[in-house]
This record gives C-alpha cells, structure tokens and sequence, in this order.
C-alpha cells in the first residue's frame, strides 16, 4: 500500500514545526503526489491560523508546488464550536482554501451555549482518559459532528473520538450520505477495531493521513497500516493510496457555486 497524498499535515503557521516547503519537499522525497497543509482554525486558542497570514500561507503553498513538483493544497482543520454544527471556516473565505477538514480539538473557542454542554464536559473526561462518557454528552457530541458535516461542504473529518465521545457509526452514515470522508489517523489510533469495521460497514469512503506535526512525519503511515494489516480491514474504500485520489466535495461546491 502505498500513499498517493498525505492531506492532514501541520506547519508553523499554526502547532507544526516546519514550514510550508519543508513539508513539500519531504513528501516529494516519499513519492506522494500532492500534500495538504491544514493547520488548526481561527477559533483554536492558542495555535490557531491566523487571519492575516493567509496570503502568507497561499504564496508559500505555490512557491512549494514550483520548487518541488507536488501539488500542494491550502488548506484547514477546522474547528467545531458549537454543538449546532458551527466551524470556524466560514463562507466569506472558502476561495481562500482547497480543502477543507474539520475535527474535535482542546483550546478552542466556543460559541456561548456550548461551553458547558459540549467544550468542557469532552475536555474533562478525555484529560482523565475516561473510557466512557455520559450517554447524553455522546448524543450531544454526535449531533454536533453530523449537524457540521450537513451545514459545511467538510471533506474530511478528522480523528474521530480525539479529545471527544461520539458514535462513529452515526457519523460514518451522515459523512457517506453527504460525501464527506473518514480519517484513518496515523499519529494515533483513535477508534477499537470493532469500531472501525463499524464504520467501514455503513458505506463511508475513508483517507489515511500523517496528521504531521513535523516534517519528518508527513507521509508516515506506519501505525494506520499495521492496524489496518492486523485486522485485515478492506482496502477498497482507501482513496488516496496506490494512485488514488479522493473527489473531496469542498472544491465540487465551489465551482457550483461560481
């Protein structure tokens, strides 16, 4: 199995520790074809992007792309905030960015109603690494996801069930309905073998990604493959190995909406 392109990698633009190009030029050297820079949303309280380095970020995503061949994708990891589906993408600045991923993170910003509902509740039992959750903050935190796949043109949600307590099941149906793809997480696994087989028997179409916090680490999919090869998890909806690539719905709405 061998990655295509590594859509999840971070930079210091936000919580990574290289830059734009040195993450370009390590994907060239493990022969992916295109590499996303997706560093952590506005609303991220300590390692957000910020706003005003946006052109910044774009012009290094093309002067990587001409220095080393790659395709290289402005992109985001967005942030939920609230649990009525809201992000911190919004539409005003969709033709700033190529891709669109959004996740569950620590530090945000949430919007008034959801800090104790769904912000800190997820915090405090995931710091604790509390193996369940009240049922209530699961429905709530579930709801949450599915009403952010239905309201935003989302292509890849992030690590399900970091830093959060949901049923990746429900979402995996809403995402497949939607055209929304599941991460499989290389930076650690975060969903039970049983889960993941869960997930992959509703039909959803999935991505492997580094989640590269560091140059050294983009295209490193090691821990997903063993998973992956241990249990003998189908393959077949994996798209963006073996030269594969994924239709990602963020770009499909933006020419409908031109």
């Amino acid at each position: 199995m061998n990655l295509t392109a590594d859509f999840h990698t971070h930079t210091t633009y936000s919580h990574g520790k290289g830059t734009v190009l040195q993450n370009a030029i390590v994907a060239k050297e493990k022969g992916l074809q295109m590499v996303g820079i997706t560093d952590h949303g506005f609303a991220h309280s300590v390692f957000g992007l910020s706003k005003r380095k946006i052109p910044d970020l774009i012009n290094d995503c093309k002067n990587a792309t001409e220095k080393t061949g790659v395709k290289v994708l402005v992109g985001i990891e967005a942030n939920l905030t609230s649990t009525k589906g809201d992000v911190d993408l919004k539409p005003n600045l969709y033709d700033k960015f190529d891709i669109f991923l959004a996740g569950i993170h620590k530090m945000i910003l949430f919007k008034p109603g959801s800090w104790f509902s769904f912000g800190i509740p997820n915090l405090m039992y995931s710091t604790f690494n509390a193996k369940t959750a009240p049922k209530s903050l699961v429905k709530r935190t579930t709801k949450a996801v599915i009403e952010a796949i239905k309201k935003n043109p989302i292509d890849v949600v992030t690590h399900l069930n970091f830093c959060s307590y949901l049923d990746p099941v429900e979402v995996a149906k809403v995402a497949a309905d939607y055209g929304t793809y599941i991460e499989l997480n290389s930076k650690k696994v975060h969903l039970s073998d049983e889960d993941l087989f869960a997930v992959y028997n509703t039909g959803v179409r999935f991505v492997i990604d580094s989640d590269a916090h560091s140059p050294d680490r983009v295209g490193e999919i090691s821990l997903i493959e063993q998973t992956l090869k241990r249990t003998n998890f189908p393959i077949d909806r994996i798209d963006n190995i073996d030269g594969k690539l994924p239709s990602f719905r963020f770009k499909a709405f933006k020419e409908k909406s031109l």
